[in-house]
């Protein structure tokens, strides 16, 4: 729509200068423009394709880096069917972390960095990170730690007072 307008503009007969001024750009911008009308015809104002880096893993493999994150680490302790705790790898890694994403993602086949995944995760939302509460347990008999800090240990400082005089002072 502004390309279409700096034409426009240049048709009604005004200057670059001009054009670029009402339309919040550079001289630059609109003389470029304008030439490659003047070259292409409408065909000119379009957008070229191909501008920038092509992407190097394709958007299936994304999903399945995504995927990754949703299924359990190989190494994570899980309750069997007897009542006992057993990993599916116990080399593997307990919880998922950059590094591990990024190795199990070459062990399928998809080349990818640690930053990748990192960003990947990131512009999806997803969490690779599971928070933990450590003052909870499904133990009957487990006992909190109780009180965060002990209470002789002051949250702040206490505030000085002021050597002024004040009116009750008087």
């Amino acid at each position: 729509m502004l390309r279409a307008r700096m034409v426009e503009l240049s048709w009604a007969g005004q200057q670059v200068p001009s054009i670029a001024d009402e339309l919040r750009c550079s001289q630059k911008t609109v003389r470029r423009w304008l030439h490659r009308f003047n070259r292409l015809g409408l065909d000119g104002l379009e957008d070229l394709g191909g501008q920038g880096r092509k992407r190097r893993i394709t958007e299936a493999e994304r999903s399945r880096i995504i995927g990754l994150v949703k299924q359990p680490a190989p190494g994570r302790l899980t309750m069997q069917a007897d009542g006992e705790l057993a990993a599916a790898d116990e080399s593997g890694p307990p919880e998922w972390t950059l590094d591990a994403l990024a190795s199990e993602a070459r062990r399928l086949g998809i080349e990818v960095g640690r930053s990748q995944v990192r960003r990947i995760l990131l512009a999806e939302g997803v969490r690779w990170r599971r928070t933990r509460s450590w003052t909870r347990s499904r133990d009957a008999d487990f006992e909190g730690k109780g009180p965060g800090s002990s209470s002789s240990t002051p949250a702040r400082p206490k505030a000085r007072r002021s050597s002024a005089p004040t009116s009750s002072d008087r």
